[in-house]
């Protein structure tokens, strides 16, 4: 099995080396990864320049490409043949801190992992909640990935003998240890705590930080936050058919005209 494995912490993430290590043992794994930190950037690609491509050396002492490209314009290139023939299998991650609820779409871990469902090909997005962090989102110290590290191999070789459902991609955020074991739930959802906060500056301008550091949720059963709270690993299928059934039978009787 040929695996692309990339991130949206960028190449020297010590996430991405705890993946590489793991996902060896059930594969080829190439490594197309953004020069430095891309977080949050969800689905955005660079489309008004050229890309340029680096080759690094790991910890490991293997190679991998840098760009300073997004996440998902480093699963093109894989599919374009900068590693040549296109993977069986897209992971991103580990991602430092968690990927939950209403975050999935905002992640660039996670849409690393949805263009696997644009070019048909299965695909895993993996995250690692920091015990100091709880269920908040920015990176924090403090992290040991073996939890999700030591799950990965197991499911990708479920992955590939089963496959996954069409155009799904499976969301795993694995909790600190000890893991009490695994679940598989429902996106929950985010309280954001957003707020304007006013910076000085030394030319007048105007800056404001708007992204509130105290995110809470809603403790839902079902959901992968409950999960993560519970200590169990919380994988989620989810999917890009953003249409609204009910929208669309309600707008069909709308008097829109011919």
């Amino acid at each position: 099995m040929h695996i692309l494995l990339t991130n949206d912490d960028g190449v020297t993430s010590r996430g991405l080396l705890a993946a590489k290590r793991a996902l060896e043992r059930v594969g080829t794994v190439s490594v197309i990864a953004p020069d430095s930190n891309r977080s949050a950037v969800g689905r955005g690609i660079t489309i008004n320049r050229p890309l340029t491509i680096a080759e690094v050396t790991l910890r490991d002492g293997s190679t991998a490409y840098a760009t300073d490209g997004t996440p998902v314009d480093c699963v093109r290139f894989s599919t374009l043949g900068l590693v040549g023939e296109p993977p069986d299998l897209i992971v991103a991650g580990i991602n430092y801190g968690v990927n939950l609820g209403d975050d999935v779409t905002y992640s660039g871990t996670v849409a690393a992992a949805f263009e696997g469902i644009v070019l048909g090909i299965p695909a895993v997005a993996v995250s690692q909640q920091s015990k100091e962090a709880g269920v908040h989102f920015r990176r924090q110290s403090g992290y040991d990935f073996a939890p999700a590290a030591d799950f990965l191999p197991g499911l990708v070789a479920l992955i590939e003998a089963r496959g996954l459902p069409p155009r799904t991609i499976l969301n795993v955020n694995a909790p600190p240890p000890p893991v009490e074991g695994v679940s598989v739930v429902r996106l929950g959802r985010r309280i954001y705590r957003d707020r304007l906060e006013l910076e000085s500056d030394d030319k007048g301008r105007r800056r404001y930080h708007i992204y509130g550091d105290d995110p809470s949720y809603h403790d839902e059963a079902g959901t992968d936050f409950h999960a993560i709270a519970a200590r169990r690993i919380a994988v989620t299928p989810i999917h890009l058919d953003l249409t609204s059934g009910q929208g669309l039978d309600e707008l069909a009787a709308w008097p829109l005209g011919v």
